[in-house]
């Protein structure tokens, strides 16, 4: 959305993330959202066919021009895709955990969020995911926890090697979202955590301490893991809680917002 800014320059604003419901979608959203259901309502499964009937209908109702809009937008949100050719057409597809997260992040593009709004969710929702799987971890879901667990090797020397370790322990939350009962927790941990790993760069600082931060990752990651094991899962959700606010403190300490501020080499 472009403004006049007082010097009388047309200038950019980037639109509120919030917006109010839409009162009148276009013709072409509305198709593409009847669409979308006649797919849910008649079972179709990804890689089956849309039935041509369906777009004569829709043909009969608006333009050709409206319908080809419909699809268009149905295949930009990943839930067809058009092959031409011999037994071409439009085809259900399945949309991926990466790629509606992709989508998200797009949304936070120009609206960066603050690492203190990210981890106020994540400390709110990841103790919750622990405790949710505390004893009821089968001998995979362990064993994939345990692949997970990053061993570092070498102290960090810098505050570079730091943050990329901090982050390199997303992979380990990553997988505990994948591992939810609750497939809409595990999904908005993995939102969270990706937000983080996408928006921050460190400024390095020679003279700060590093080695507690390679110190603590390990050991939690193994505690919490044999907590999981055991079931207890008050002490499991107690140590997440712990250990999302060291690390909001340290990132909160040394992380700029990338595209806001230049890493100091």
């Amino acid at each position: 959305m472009d403004e006049i800014d007082d010097a009388g320059i047309m200038t950019s604003r980037t639109p509120p993330l919030v917006t109010a419901p839409q009162k009148r979608l276009k013709r072409s959203d509305a198709l593409a959202a009847r669409i979308r259901d006649l797919i849910s309502q008649n079972g179709l499964s990804p890689g089956d066919r849309i039935p041509q009937k369906w777009l004569e209908d829709e043909e009969n109702r608006a333009s050709k021009g409206t319908v080809r809009e419909a699809m268009k937008s149905l295949e930009t949100q990943g839930l067809i895709k058009s092959r031409t050719g011999p037994g071409g057409g439009a085809f259900v597809t399945a949309l991926s955990g990466d790629q509606a997260i992709g989508l998200l992040n797009n949304l936070f593009l120009f609206n960066k969020p603050d690492i203190g709004d990210i981890f106020a969710l994540r400390k709110l929702l990841e103790p919750e995911l622990v405790l949710s799987l505390a004893g009821k971890l089968d001998e995979k879901g362990i064993a994939t926890l345990q692949a997970t667990i990053r061993l570092y090797d070498n102290e960090p020397q810098t505050a570079q090697d730091a943050f990329q370790q901090t982050i390199a322990e997303l992979d380990f939350h990553a997988v505990l979202a994948s591992l939810a009962g609750n497939q809409i927790l595990g999904f908005v941990c993995v939102f969270l955590q990706s937000l983080l790993r996408d928006l921050t760069d460190i400024n390095a600082d020679p003279e700060q301490p590093f080695a507690a931060v390679a110190e603590a990752g390990l050991p939690y990651q193994v505690r919490l893991v044999r907590l999981l094991k055991a079931g207890d899962g008050a002490a499991a959700q107690a140590l997440m809680r712990r250990h999302l606010e060291d690390s909001e403190r340290f990132l909160l300490g040394h992380a700029s917002i990338r595209g806001r501020a230049r890493i100091r080499t």
